[in-house]
């Protein structure tokens, strides 16, 4: 169980620096905001407890100090959960004058908190203890007494944190403002199952009961907890870059499955494509590209109405359990299908689709077009590969 709890330090502290590093390639342009350096504190403190807590796993001393790596992990771990507060209050609160008097409260409770577990550390005679009593209590009230301060002092803020996240998130118009706060928000939720965890643990050591390998619980939800705790800190910055890039994907990947439905629909009518297309075209102007193909489907389309045979194809081909609307995009693929054959051969259905759109078909946006059209291309595409 050692291994798998040196693990989630590691985890955690790995992605408290992944955090901090991105953080500091910022500090030219962000130094000077007051936010942007509580950030950052607050970032070295998550790096410091969980790298005091990798230590405290090897055993032996810190410094020549027995069990003084645990000591500053639950110091440095109630300073981080202090500053996180801050970092939260000044996200949300609107008026300096309440920011600041609740900064001062959260950094004088901080401190005595601190104190407290220093006292307590001290009075238990921490330093000569075997590691392992930190981690159950030994049934040693000193011990149990410091470690439920401890874990008081990391639910706490977590509640707070969680009751504040909801609302702000729902007030505030920036995205990745809200973003960064639901983020917070189901982080704080994690933590407190570790705390809730931990307190399990201490509690059926002190009653004499084992859980067996339910004690790894705090460890695993310590570790996803700082990971998501990450995130939030730090998504104000990258959200708005990742959300583009995740619209770029989409867009590409639908760029790229309506490519054999324009290929056919091109080559029978080459006079839709604003320019010739080029092998290895770029796709930095990916927007721009995606529109000409959507537009050019619809000429193809329209150029087809003369050939389109309204009996040909069917939702019955689609199957059972699929829904109305892959059977309608699996029609409309069959009859493009059979008018492109129909076109080759300068054959004219009796009941042609003369008029009208994909079964008239309004969508209401250039996403929801693309959507549609993708949905029809697949179709397609599976009718060309049945074939």
């Amino acid at each position: 169980m050692n291994t798998t709890r040196t693990l989630c330090f590691v985890i955690a502290a790995l992605s408290s620096y992944a955090a901090l590093a991105y953080r500091l390639g910022q500090v030219r342009r962000s130094w000077r905001d007051a936010g942007y350096r509580v950030l950052v504190i607050t970032l070295l403190l998550q790096c410091l407890t969980f790298t005091m807590g990798a230590v405290a796993m090897g055993g032996g001393s810190f410094l020549g100090v027995g069990n003084l790596a645990i000591l500053l992990m639950h110091l440095s771990a109630v300073a981080y959960c202090v500053c996180a507060q801050i970092i939260l209050l000044g996200w949300a609160e609107t008026v300096a004058e309440a920011a600041a008097r609740k900064t001062r409260y959260w950094v004088i409770t901080g401190i005595a908190l601190n104190v407290l577990l220093v006292v307590l550390f001290l009075v238990a005679d921490g330093t000569r203890r075997p590691a392992t009593d930190f981690n159950t209590g030994s049934g040693q009230p000193l011990v149990l007494t410091y470690l439920l301060v401890f874990i008081v002092s990391q639910a706490v803020p977590c509640v707070t944190i969680f009751l504040q996240c909801g609302p702000y998130a729902r007030m505030t118009d920036n995205a990745s403002l809200r973003q960064a706060l639901q983020t917070l928000s189901v982080a704080t939720v994690i933590l407190f199952l570790y705390c809730t965890a931990r307190t399990v643990n201490i509690l059926t050591a002190a009653a004499g009961v084992d859980i067996g390998v339910w004690q790894l619980a705090s460890n695993v939800f310590s570790a996803l907890g700082i990971v998501t705790l990450s995130l939030g800190l730090t998504i104000t910055s990258w959200g708005a870059s990742a959300a583009k890039l995740l619209d770029w994907a989409r867009s590409y990947r639908s760029y790229r499955a309506l490519y054999p439905l324009w290929r056919d629909l091109y080559e029978s009518s080459p006079d839709i494509a604003l320019e010739p297309p080029r092998p290895g075209a770029s796709v930095s102007d990916l927007n721009y590209r995606l529109h000409r193909r959507v537009v050019e489907i619809r000429d193809g389309w329209r150029e087809l109405r003369p050939y389109i045979d309204r009996a040909a194809g069917g939702p019955d081909r689609a199957g059972a359990g699929t829904t109305e609307e892959a059977r309608q995009a699996l029609a409309e693929a069959a009859q493009i299908r059979q008018a492109l054959r129909a076109k080759s051969t300068g054959t004219i259905p009796a009941d042609n689709k003369d008029a009208g759109d994909f079964e008239d078909r309004d969508t209401v946006s250039f996403t929801a077009e693309v959507a549609w059209l993708t949905k029809v291309a697949s179709a397609y595409s599976r009718l060309r590969t049945a074939e």
